[in-house]
């Protein structure tokens, strides 16, 4: 439970999670990786945070965003298609907006797409006009919709929707979209993205007042180390003053090196964070152009 002090400020974060579901082990991984550690409580929908003052609340995936407009949670990791939607019915119904995306997580990766059946000659979307679009995600669409200036019937299913042209309940569908598998089990074909969405982290829109907000800056400068680094490896390597700008042309990915001078002469040792594969390709151009005792090592942690 969120404790709460004397004198009305939170003690504890407390972050939503998918219970079960595609982004929950991920999600749980990239909070471990952050260095956060948990006690599971008996019936499993409560972690109370042992190695820092941030608990976790496992629920359904729909019932993130309200439980952030709510307070029941401070932060939530949600896909961006269910964020998103929800922020949109909560415009239509002329209610305040009470969560953002803060962060990108890097993984859930899906689109939700416009589907339409293999055997129709896709001409582009001005198609579009007076068909009957069915999806879970009406705001979604709707504001699409509303961009290219198309007309449409959107037909609200809460499941199945991949079948609904074939049951005659519409024409064409918009729904999410990962390997595409689904679609071609169901002779359909992707032609129009909505939505690129992924697991993101949700809060509030105003900024916490509180400790919250130190514990939640300590979460997000985690977070991005965490991040930074996943795919990311230390480039080690000496190379003489005059040819380091050519070298550095050759890591467009790296940050800016650091450089340490060898015994007070001009040759340097180098270190540099790259954020992609470093392949022997790579390492044998380096050389080429100059660099010397090249040397790749992976990075465990990382604080900016």
């Amino acid at each position: 439970m969120n404790r709460t002090s004397n004198n009305g400020t939170r003690e504890r974060l407390r972050i939503a999670i998918q219970k079960s579901g595609r982004l929950s082990e991920p999600a749980r991984a990239l909070l471990s990786a952050c260095g956060l550690a948990w006690r599971e409580s008996r019936d499993r929908l409560f972690c109370y945070g042992e190695s820092l003052p941030v608990d976790l609340l496992l629920v359904r995936d729909d019932d993130i965003p309200g439980l952030i407009a709510d307070a029941v949670c401070d932060l939530g990791i949600v896909g961006r298609n269910v964020l998103q939607e929800q922020a949109g019915e909560r415009i239509a119904a002329g209610k305040e907006q009470a969560f953002r995306e803060w962060r990108a997580l890097g993984f859930g990766a899906c689109r939700l797409m416009l589907a339409v059946p293999e055997t129709w000659q896709w001409q582009g979307a001005a198609e579009l006009a007076g068909k009957r679009i069915a999806t879970s995600y009406p705001a979604l669409l709707a504001d699409w919709l509303r961009a290219q200036d198309i007309a449409a019937e959107i037909v609200q299913l809460s499941g199945s929707v991949e079948i609904a042209p074939r049951l005659g309940q519409a024409d064409l569908i918009c729904d999410l979209v990962s390997s595409g598998a689904t679609l071609a089990a169901n002779q359909l074909k992707p032609v129009e993205m909505v939505l690129q969405s992924e697991a993101v982290l949700a809060g509030p829109v105003a900024v916490f007042d509180d400790v919250r907000a130190e514990l939640a800056d300590l979460l997000l400068r985690r977070l991005e180390g965490v991040l930074k680094i996943r795919e990311g490896k230390l480039l080690l390597f000496q190379a003489s003053r005059e040819i380091v700008p050519s070298l550095i042309d050759l890591l467009p990915d790296a940050d800016p090196p650091i450089m340490t001078s060898i015994d007070g002469s001009d040759r340097l040792a180098l270190q540099a964070l790259c954020h992609s594969a470093v392949t022997w390709q790579r390492l044998e151009d380096l050389k080429r152009a100059g660099a010397a005792g090249l040397m790749v090592v992976p990075v465990e942690r990382m604080l900016a």
